[in-house]
C-alpha cells in the first residue's frame, strides 16, 4: 500500500471516528410517580421511543416509572437541583411550586377529559407553566388521566352525609384538601402504592381516584362502592430541570418539544377512549352509581375552594378563558 492510500485509509478512520463522536447519544433521565400500565407512563415511553429519531440520535430518554427515583417531591427536588433531566408530574403536586395551576382542580370546572384538554392550550395555561421557572423547572406541557371519582370500601356514596367523617385518601395539594375538609371527610394523604393495603385493612374508607388508576391498580378488589362525580380534571405536567434545557441546542431544544407535544396530545387521546373502556370493565365487579348533580350536591365544597383561590389572579383568568372556550 502507498503512502498516499495509507494517508486517506487513516484520514477515513479519523473521519468514521469523529463522526461516531459527535452522534453518541446524550442519554436523559425522565421519572414519575405512575405504574407501567398506566398512560402516563405509556406517554414517557413515546417519548422515549421517538426522541432518538427526531434529534438524529444525538438524545434519548430512559424511564423510570412507579417512583423507582423516590416520591414526586424528592424527584422535584433532583429536578430542581440539576440531578434529574425530566419527570412527568402530577399537577396537583406540581401546583406546589406553581400555585396557579391549582385552577386545573376547579370543581366541575370540565365535564369531561375532552373539555381539559382543550383547555391545555390557552394563554393562562401557557402561564402556569412559565411559573415553574421559580423552581428552576421548565414547563413543556400538559396530558390527563381520567376525571376524579370516589371509590368507597363499602357503598357507594350517594350524599354528603355517606362522606362525613370518612377517611378519604387524597393527594396533598390545598385545593384537594379544601374540597373533602368542606365535606366533613378526614382527608388522608397516603402513597399511592399503599393505597390497596389501607383499603383492604380499614386504614382508609375510600378514595378520591380516576379510574385509570383503579383498573391498573386493581383496587377493585379491595373496594365495592364508585360513585362516578367527575368532580375534578387531572392532568399531569411535563417538564425539564432548567439546567438541562439550557445545555440542549436550539435545534435540540425544537425537536424535543415536538416530541413531547406529540405524545402529550397521544395520551390525552388514549385516555379519552380508556374512561369509557375502563368504566365497562368495572361494570358487575363494583356497585357503581352516577352523581347526575354534582355540582349540586358539593356546593358548599365547591365554594370553598373557588375562596381559596381568591389570592392567584391568573386562577380567575384560566377558568374565565375555560368558560368562555365552553360558550358559557
Amino acid at each position: 500500500m502507498t503512502f498516499t492510500k495509507l494517508t486517506r485509509t487513516a484520514l477515513a478512520a479519523m473521519l468514521l471516528t469523529s463522526a461516531a463522536i459527535s452522534v453518541e447519544a446524550r442519554e436523559l433521565r425522565l421519572g414519575l410517580i405512575t405504574p407501567p400500565s398506566h398512560v402516563w407512563t405509556k406517554v414517557a415511553n413515546r417519548i422515549a421511543e421517538k426522541l432518538p429519531e427526531a434529534t438524529g440520535g444525538e438524545l434519548t430518554v430512559a424511564v423510570f416509572p412507579a417512583g423507582q427515583l423516590g416520591s414526586e417531591q424528592e424527584m422535584f427536588q433532583q429536578m430542581s437541583a440539576g440531578l434529574l433531566d425530566a419527570g412527568l408530574m402530577t399537577a396537583a403536586i406540581t401546583s406546589l411550586r406553581a400555585p396557579s395551576m391549582q385552577g386545573w382542580f376547579t370543581p366541575y370546572l370540565f365535564a369531561d377529559v375532552s373539555e381539559a384538554q382543550s383547555a391545555a392550550a390557552l394563554p393562562s395555561a401557557a402561564k402556569m407553566l412559565d411559573e415553574l421557572s421559580a423552581a428552576n423547572l421548565h414547563g413543556m406541557g400538559y396530558t390527563f388521566a381520567g376525571m376524579r371519582q370516589i371509590l368507597m370500601k363499602d357503598a357507594p356514596a350517594t350524599a354528603i352525609d355517606d362522606l362525613k367523617g370518612k377517611k378519604i385518601r387524597i393527594v396533598p395539594f390545598p385545593a384537594m384538601k379544601v374540597w373533602w375538609g368542606a365535606i366533613d371527610a378526614v382527608p388522608t394523604p397516603v402513597n399511592l402504592t399503599e393505597v390497596y393495603q389501607a383499603l383492604q385493612t380499614g386504614l382508609l374508607d375510600g378514595i378520591d381516584i380516576d379510574l385509570d388508576a383503579l383498573v391498573g391498580l386493581k383496587f377493585g378488589e379491595v373496594a365495592k362502592g364508585l360513585t362516578v362525580t367527575n368532580h375534578m380534571a387531572f392532568p399531569s405536567v411535563m417538564m425539564v430541570s432548567n439546567p438541562t434545557w439550557q445545555s440542549l441546542s436550539e435545534t435540540e431544544q425544537a425537536a424535543f418539544q415536538a416530541v413531547v407535544d406529540e405524545a402529550l396530545a397521544w395520551g390525552s387521546a388514549q385516555q379519552i377512549e380508556a374512561e369509557a373502556n375502563n368504566l365497562a370493565s368495572l361494570q358487575g365487579t363494583l356497585d357503581i352509581v352516577t352523581l347526575e348533580n354534582g355540582a349540586e350536591v358539593f356546593g358548599a365544597a365547591n365554594a370553598a375552594v373557588a375562596e381559596s383561590f381568591a389570592q392567584y389572579p391568573l386562577i380567575a383568568e384560566f377558568q374565565q378563558e375555560v368558560l368562555a372556550e365552553q360558550g358559557k
